[in-house]
């Protein structure tokens, strides 16, 4: 359930803390690989800067409200992340273009070139999911991938 819900995400959204530990909140495609999720952003970017000073990381994915069957319950995955950057020029940055431009297209062939972007590589650390009513996990597991079971909660009440 986890992997297919986040394999329809081509984008994720990211908070991050600004300067002054307020949250900062914005988006940028993104590729998965070896249970690790990749961004490939430029350096003017305020989420590029702040994830310079702070390397923690929240990637957050919602069911578009266009097609949930019901708003108070669009399922979504959070993730806690740590993040490093990716050097330029390495066999790994290479693979990561070659991947990015597989999944967005042709795009990446203008980006590439551009010496202000750079990969981030995040790395969970902590994550929940929520698929419905009474549907809430933990995310854990050796690759992160595995929904677990939430235990004593008592749920909803009236």
């Amino acid at each position: 359930m986890l992997k297919k819900f986040l394999d329809t995400f081509k984008s994720t959204v990211l908070s991050t803390l600004d300067e002054n530990n307020n949250p900062f909140t914005s988006y940028a495609p993104f590729i998965k690989k070896d249970d690790k999720y990749y961004i490939y952003i430029s350096s003017m970017a305020k989420h590029f800067k702040n994830l310079k000073k702070n390397k923690k990381v929240s990637l957050f994915f919602v069911e578009d409200e266009t097609y949930c069957e019901n708003i108070f319950r669009r399922k979504r995955v959070v993730l806690q992340c740590n993040s490093e950057i990716i050097p330029r020029d390495t066999k790994e940055f290479e693979q990561l273009v070659e991947l990015f431009e597989n999944k967005h297209g042709s795009t990446m062939k203008v980006l590439k070139s551009m010496k202000d972007f750079a990969f981030f590589e995040f790395i969970p650390f902590y994550g929940e999911a929520v698929f419905g009513f009474g549907e809430a996990y933990n995310i854990g597991g050796e690759k992160f991938d595995q929904l677990i079971e939430r235990e004593n909660l008592k749920g909803h009440s009236k």
